[in-house]
């Protein structure tokens, strides 16, 4: 068997944290097949392994045939994730996993335009469809730009940096992008990350609407549970882990007693029940096996036997553009 070139962050403990692994999972975010090979050989019966980029999957071919019928792979946004298991007759499912954010295979893959270390064109679409980010680069005004980097960047010199991006116009490939951007920046010290390292992360979340995707895909996965089933988040960076860490506090929330100073708070019964209190990291072992590990946070929760629900996208703290009159 051909082994895949992606190494799973936190799958150790995220294995530790689910099992017993039984039943149907889905792999929202199959990339190179780390996790979904990770649930087989943990004891899963079946993993559906879905991803918006269908190049993924003739990387599959290789192995994911020794899995017989135990491995679906299914084209799609994991935020339809509750259909996609209804229409493979596998509905409801034991058990969600999520690893958010850009794979290192398709960082390594030129071509696709992730990338500010390698030269390729500004696409970073992780499907086929929809707008590119030399789109976004070449048209978007100036205050457009600027909080595109400032909101999913976290970047502090974003004006700085679309000041510059459009009195460089056109901007056509990854590296032209990122010199611009290291213009606007001081030299990065020994140890520090690249400087467009949050410029090229506010625009590929920009273009595949990544936090939308996230907001619709756990509202999915609270659909697609059935109850006592495990939904399993490993986020990259500080926006995605608020995100997954409020919705999952929220909707775990459990109705207050009330007093003669605070009348009751009337909430729905708790959808979910915490497994993992905090976020947990890496261990240095990890790390140092793998530095792309370094950033992880895990969050693990279970499902009850309440009703599907749906908390509002600026209860989660996603960064809502002006724009677009929320979010985007």
């Amino acid at each position: 068997m051909t082994d895949a070139p992606h190494i799973p962050v936190l799958i150790e403990p995220l294995i530790e944290a689910v099992g017993p692994v039984r039943g149907t999972w889905l792999d929202g975010t199959f990339g190179a097949g780390g996790y979904a090979r990770a649930l087989l050989a943990a004891g899963a019966d079946r993993v559906i392994g879905v991803d918006r980029d269908p190049s993924v999957f003739a990387m599959a071919k290789g192995w994911a045939g020794d899995h017989g019928e135990a491995l679906l792979l299914r084209e799609g946004r994991f935020s339809r994730m509750d259909e996609i298991a209804e229409a493979a007759g596998v509905a409801p499912l034991d058990g969600v996993v999520l690893d958010l954010g850009v794979s290192s295979m398709q960082l390594d893959q030129a071509e696709r335009g992730f990338s500010f270390t390698r030269e390729g064109p500004l696409d970073m679409r992780m499907g086929a469809e929809g707008p590119t980010a030399a789109d976004i680069v070449n048209t978007a005004d100036e205050a457009d730009l600027a909080e595109i980097l400032y909101l999913y960047g976290e970047e502090r010199a974003s004006r700085r940096i679309a000041r510059a991006i459009v009195a460089a116009r056109p901007i056509e490939t990854t590296l032209e992008l990122a010199e611009i951007v290291s213009r606007c920046l001081p030299r990065p010290k020994p140890g520090q990350s690249h400087p467009a390292t949050r410029s090229f992360q506010a625009l590929r979340i920009a273009v595949n609407e990544e936090y939308d995707e996230l907001y619709e895909g756990l509202a999915a996965a609270e659909r697609a549970l059935r109850p006592g089933g495990l939904l399993a988040v490993v986020t990259f960076h500080s926006v995605e882990d608020r995100i997954a860490k409020r919705f999952i506090q929220l909707r775990s929330k459990v109705q207050a007693g009330g007093s003669r100073h605070a009348p009751v708070e009337h909430v729905p019964p708790p959808a979910w029940e915490q497994v993992t209190r905090k976020a947990v990291n890496p261990t240095d072992e990890e790390t140092a096996r793998n530095p792309r590990a370094r950033s992880a946070r895990l969050r693990v929760a279970r499902r009850t036997d309440a009703p599907a629900g749906r908390t509002e996208a600026k209860a989660l703290g996603l960064p809502l553009r002006r724009d677009t009159g929320g979010r985007r």
